[in-house]
């Protein structure tokens, strides 16, 4: 059974450790403690959308990146086809190397449509 807020979790924390950075550093930057960021990011709890906005912008990515892994992961653990509806310039810039993560700043991130 996929449980969301492990999906979360689990996507919050890939990126924190892609940044090199420990969980006092963005839960300062977040204004969360420290105990309560860490439970979020091990599923145990559920993350209201003002603190999951509050840790996306601790860690300079995008909500809707972090709601696109989730998505993506939830899919694949449903069996589903995840098709790719991100434009072809913006997911080469994403999927760069494979240690640059969320590489690119808010600036550099174009809205589609």
């Amino acid at each position: 059974m996929v449980v969301l807020r492990r999906e979360i979790g689990d996507v919050l924390r890939d990126a924190r450790q892609r940044q090199g950075r420990t969980l006092r550093e963005v839960s300062s930057a977040a204004r969360v403690s420290l105990g309560y960021l860490s439970e979020v990011e091990r599923g145990q709890k559920e993350a209201s959308s003002e603190l999951l906005s509050s840790i996306c912008d601790a860690l300079d990515v995008p909500l809707s990146l972090v709601l696109r892994e989730v998505s993506d992961r939830v899919a694949v653990a449903e069996g589903l086809l995840v098709p790719d509806t991100v434009p072809a310039d913006l997911a080469a810039a994403v999927d760069g190397p494979s240690d640059a993560g969320w590489a690119l700043s808010r600036s550099e991130l174009a809205p589609v449509g």
